[in-house]
């Protein structure tokens, strides 16, 4: 028996990195999924992966910068399960550079997947979950940006910054319904995107099913309580004093 039998989740971002670690670790404690992210091919590769374990997966190809294409992916998943407990925004993109060398379109790349996509997600979760009135769970997956920046990152900062005070309002106007809102805020997490550099990382890293603990325990607390905000991070890497 799993803390999550008969709990259902959306991952966005599901097919690869933390959002994978994440949906294994729910599928694992018994939660039927979906998972959403572009790319459909690996996508399904991973629910196949998933499945393996016995778990139930629903794959929907999905921008979730595009507002049609995130209203399709609920309506799909309710299609399929007829119900939603738990939301994790995990989707993301990275760009940056020098404030004065920096292009309007990557400051709108980052900002439209990070913060624009989480709001248009959760506000889609949030109406179903208050409507079914059972409350419910919306995680997500901030960063250590949101509270100790570094140069030519603006675009990503500003995202998360936005994203830990998205939560808070989620929070708020989640509490009369029973819906509890968390962010996670990941340090160095060793994800695809890192394993494929031709050069090993130099600082301290975390992997991914590691960092995905949390979130599973934050989404299989006792409905009363909630962890609102956890900062995970290797123990060696430099948060406190960040510069």
């Amino acid at each position: 028996m799993g803390q999550l039998d008969g709990k259902v989740a959306i991952v966005t971002g599901g097919n690869r990195g933390i959002g994978k670690g994440i949906a294994k670790g729910l599928a694992a404690e018994g939660a039927s999924l979906t998972i959403a992210a572009r790319d459909a091919e690996l996508l399904t590769e991973t629910a196949n992966e998933i499945r393996e374990s016995g778990a139930k997966v629903l794959t929907v190809p999905t921008d979730v910068t595009d507002e049609d294409q995130i209203k399709a992916l609920f309506e799909q998943a309710m299609g399929e399960y007829n119900r939603l407990d738990i939301l994790v925004n995990n989707a993301g993109a990275f760009d940056g550079g020098p404030i004065h060398e920096l292009s309007t379109e990557a400051w709108d790349k980052v900002i439209a997947v990070n913060l624009s996509a989480p709001f248009l997600c959760s506000r889609e979760a949030m109406g179903i979950m208050i409507e079914q009135g059972e409350g419910g769970r919306i995680i997500n997956v901030g960063s250590i940006s949101a509270h100790r920046v570094r140069p030519r990152t603006a675009p990503y900062s500003a995202s998360k910054f936005g994203i830990w005070g998205l939560t808070q309002v989620i929070a708020l106007e989640g509490r009369p319904h029973g819906i509890t809102a968390s962010c996670l805020q990941p340090g160095n997490t060793y994800v695809e995107r890192i394993q494929n550099r031709p050069h090993p990382p130099t600082e301290p890293m975390m992997d991914v099913d590691d960092l995905a603990q949390a979130a599973v325990l934050m989404a299989t607390l006792p409905p009363n309580i909630n962890m609102l905000e956890a900062t995970v991070l290797p123990v060696g890497q430099l948060y406190v004093g960040r510069g």
